[in-house]
């Protein structure tokens, strides 16, 4: 969808890639001409697409990131996450699949390799699927870290490489993992969503099976922040670029029964780094709303007045031009959406 700068007037495209599950898509910030998505078919299975006049047409690359045949149970079931690599390295494209293993290209996904010090860490015989499959997810490359890599597994937990994905740390202390036996793994966690904030590296959030957490050291330890939620559950979270103590989430009620709680569709926000929390609830529905809002379908856009996008797994898509005051509906009864990507593109880069 599109719209100018006051985000009033949307017009709807597509469907762009017909007929498959996109995981994960978005226009790349060094070039926002160019884009790529993580596709899903029944048949076809998984592939990456790639997009050079700003999401208007598509094309699948040459082969996707897969684990060599023989060498876990697939090679390949699906392909998690897509993430840019350094303003440095334009043509450098991360990709997190299922089962859970992290590949990078630096020819814009024409050809992959396996970053095997994560693919292969010491802690993997500790990692195991969680119910919505065995994912790497939520990776980040810092500009201002050039060495410096974040990756998420689902259930493995949080690492960080400061050697360009050489060797891996997990960073998991303080962090509940109320599923597993052991009081305090050190691997093994179920973690949603990790957020890395942009112009604060050392601030990172994350979203667990069992908590909403910060760091304020890289990952290194973790405080809890889930207290003001009505549960500890959830998928997505996504942060302000102008603001590292703000972040935004959506709870679900448990891992038994994994819609909004009380079935009312409600964002949170906090201004401080998660020592309070508000609730955003003006225009979402509060009754019988039985829905969830998955890892990636939330996000927000860097324009003054911070606008946030939300996709239900009911296929309901919500805007709010006011940092959570209001929202109002753009879209319905699309498909399960599960991503959301807010891009603000220069008029230069659609001539």
């Amino acid at each position: 969808m599109t719209s100018d700068r006051n985000r009033e007037t949307w017009r709807m495209d597509g469907p762009l890639i017909a007929g498959y599950e996109i995981l994960h898509a978005w226009l790349d910030p060094r070039d926002p001409r160019r884009g790529y998505a993580a596709a899903k078919h029944l048949v076809w299975g998984a592939h990456v697409y790639r997009t050079d006049d700003a999401g208007a047409t598509w094309s699948p690359t040459a082969a996707p990131p897969s684990h060599p045949s023989g060498t876990f149970d697939s090679a390949l079931n699906a392909i998690w996450y897509l993430a840019p690599g350094n303003t440095a390295a334009p043509q450098t494209l991360y990709a997190g699949i299922d089962p859970a293993g992290l590949f990078v290209s630096h020819d814009r996904g024409d050809a992959w390799q396996a970053v095997e010090g994560l693919n292969h860490h010491p802690t993997r015989r500790t990692w195991e699927p969680a119910k919505g499959g065995f994912s790497l997810h939520s990776i980040h490359a810092l500009p201002t870290r050039p060495r410096r890599l974040f990756a998420a597994v689902s259930a493995g937990g949080a690492f960080r490489s400061d050697d360009d994905g050489h060797h891996w740390t997990p960073i998991n202390r303080g962090v509940r993992a109320e599923h597993l036996p052991q009081a305090a793994p050190e691997t093994g966690h179920n973690i949603h969503r990790l957020v890395v904030h942009p112009r604060n590296p050392e601030r990172l959030y994350r979203q667990c099976y069992n908590g909403v957490y910060r760091s304020d050291d890289a990952g290194d330890t973790w405080t809890e922040i889930t207290a003001g939620l009505p549960s500890d559950f959830g998928y997505a979270a996504v942060t302000e670029a102008d603001d590292p103590d703000v972040l935004y989430v959506v709870p679900i009620d448990s891992n038994h029964l994994r819609t909004t709680v009380d079935g009312r569709l409600r964002v949170y926000r906090t201004g401080d780094g998660g020592r309070t929390w508000a609730e955003l609830t003006h225009g979402l529905p509060q009754d019988h709303a039985y829905v969830s809002v998955l890892r990636d379908a939330m996000d927000v856009d860097d324009l003054p007045e911070c606008g946030v996008y939300m996709g239900t797994s009911s296929g309901h898509l919500f805007i709010s031009r006011d940092r959570g005051g209001s929202w109002r509906l753009l879209e319905g009864f699309l498909p399960r959406i599960l991503s959301v990507k807010a891009a603000v593109i220069p008029e230069e880069a659609l001539a």
